[in-house]
Parts: structure tokens; sequence; C-alpha cells
């Protein structure tokens, strides 16, 4: 019989490498789907676990959007909805949800502006920009976003319309794609420079369908792409993203949750190449929690990330950056 999965996750106990060390989380979600539950007391759990993590950043997920009133403005539930559980955050013992990212749609252009407006006044001052994700493959083995985008949405002029109105506004957009597409990113912030962009996951390198046992190839077509991203100066990265299955690592196959060894072992070599590439003051270690929670347990990720700072020899001031600093610049968040 199969493990359960918080049997399987318990299967591997480790304490932080360096508990004192802030990090400030600028990746996870929160729902309450008929799936599974992933709400504060859930989130304060793993930030709770081990590691110091002071502040977090939610980034959208569906979650909670209104059932009534027109479509595209039916996102603003999920502001409201996470805007609560920040509040709770303020007054809970664990760390603050600081920072809201939300969903709308920039294929509609200027007329964005209306959801923008009503996601910042529902934010409670923590709204900080969108992400409209345009992950997308032409194999029927790579399941397209939730958004649902068609092939090539960076480059259609509604879109960037929409995404130059996004910067306007004084927002930032998190770029969510998959590795093949991120040379359309680089157009994307080439012809309209002024809105700030973080790329997540490391830039979504596949290792399922037509990828799987091609990891020299797919880094072959990422590693160029992220070279060209990083000469757009407004651009960051977001370092994490490891513990998902469609990365075909296999550490969901792993009949024992692993270790932080391994997991820094399989992921050293791409994350450094991407804080090589971009510099540590433009990237920034996160969770991407509970999806991430497939792969390895949050003290196991974390902890995997300070083996990885400590085999490059980082400073002091460069780990800031990587564990915190990054984080609260390009998402405008307080110190606590």
């Amino acid at each position: 019989m199969a493990m359960d999965k918080s049997d399987w996750l318990l299967s591997t106990i480790e304490e932080a490498i360096d508990p004192l060390e802030e990090i400030v989380d600028p990746h996870h979600h929160l729902w309450d789907f008929p799936t599974g539950t992933y709400l504060l007391p859930e989130l304060h759990v793993d930030t709770g676990s081990s590691h110091n993590v002071v502040q977090t950043v939610f980034v959208e997920c569906g979650a909670e959007y209104r059932n009534d009133g027109p479509e595209y403005l039916q996102p603003v539930g999920e502001i409201a909805f996470v805007r609560q559980q920040a509040e709770l955050s303020e007054d809970a013992d664990g760390a603050e949800i600081a920072g809201i990212v939300g969903f709308a749609d920039l294929t509609r252009g200027n007329s964005v502006e209306e959801v923008l407006a009503a996601q910042d006044a529902e934010g409670g001052g923590k709204f900080r920009g969108i992400r409209h994700a345009s992950a997308w493959d032409s194999s029927d083995q790579i399941r397209e976003s939730h958004t649902k985008p068609p092939p090539g949405l960076l480059s259609h002029d509604d879109f960037r319309e929409g995404f130059a109105k996004l910067g306007e506004m004084g927002f930032s957009f998190d770029a969510w794609m998959f590795h093949p597409q991120v040379e359309e990113l680089v157009d994307l912030v080439a012809a309209v420079p002024e809105t700030p962009v973080v790329l997540d996951h490391l830039g979504g390198p596949l290792g399922i369908g037509p990828y799987a046992g091609a990891r020299d190839q797919v880094r072959a077509t990422l590693r160029p792409a992220l070279e060209s991203l990083a000469e757009h100066e407004h651009v960051m990265v977001k370092v994490g993203g490891i513990g998902m299955s469609i990365y075909g690592v296999g550490l969901n196959r792993l009949p024992k949750a692993p270790t932080s060894e391994y997991v820094a072992e399989l992921w050293s070599e791409d994350i450094r190449h991407c804080v090589d590439t971009f510099g540590p003051e433009r990237c920034m270690f996160e969770s991407n929690f509970p999806v991430d929670k497939q792969g390895c347990s949050y003290t196991v990720l974390f902890n995997a990330f300070q083996r990885i700072a400590d085999e490059a020899g980082w400073s002091i001031s460069e780990r800031d950056d990587l564990f915190s600093g990054s984080a609260r610049r390009f998402y405008r968040l307080n110190t606590p």
C-alpha cells in the first residue's frame, strides 16, 4: 500500500542548519479546495517548523473567486480571501503574510486598470501585482497553466498593453512559463521595460513528456535565455519550484522523503548558474508551498538552499539578498 503523503514527509526529519538566518518566503499559495486545505494554520506549521521565516508573499492560485458579477472582476475575491488570512497572520505567532499577488487578465489591455484598482482597494495595503501565467507547451503530455493561456501570449498586443498598464500603476508582474518560452519573456521586457518582472521557479525547466531524461538539452535551451534575460536589470528570478514533479527529478517517487543533501546535490548546479547569472541581489529563494510539498518538507527545502549557499561561499550580504533582501525590495515589503 502506498505511503500517505504526510507519513512520507515525516520519514525524513531535519532541523534547520541555520535557524537564525532571516527568511522572507516570496512564493506560496493558500486554498480551501475539495482536494485539500492550505490556510494560515498549515502555512504556519511549515514556516514555523525550524527556520526563521518572518514574512511571506502569497501568489495567486484561483482560490475563492467571486461567484457573481462580471467574470473579469471575479479574481478580486481571491484578494479579499487572502487579505483576511494576512490580517490573521499579523496577530498570530508566526510569519506575516506581507504581500499579495493576484490574477488579472492582461489581455483586457488598458481596461485592466479597473480590475487592478479593485484588487488594490481590497488588498488592505498588501496588494503588489499580478501573475498571468503563460505556461504552455505543444506536447499533449504537458498540461498548460490554470489560466489556459494560448501559445505566444506574451507577444499579443492586447496583453502587452495590459502589461504596460500594470507597470504604470506601480505594480509588478510574476512570470510563470516553461523553459522553451523564456525567450518570449526576453522579448516582452525589452519591448516594455517599465514593468518590474520576477521570473518564477527558475524559468520552468521541464523534465516530463518529451523533456524526460533530457536535462542537459533543457539546460542548453534555458541557460542562454536566462543569460539574455539577465541583461534587463529590472528582472529578478525566484529560485525554487524544485519540488514539482513536472521538473522530472523524481523526488516524489522516492520510497523515503529526500534529505537536504540529496535535494542540494540535484539542484546546486542549476541554482548556482541562476545566481551567478543574475547576481544574488536579483534572486530570491522561494518555497512554492504547498505545491513543492510533493517533493520534500519545508525544512528540508530551506536546508537545501542553505547547503547550496554554504557550498557556493556566498557572503553574508549575498545570503541576506537571497534569503530576504531581494524579495523585500521587489515586493516593497517593510522590515518587521
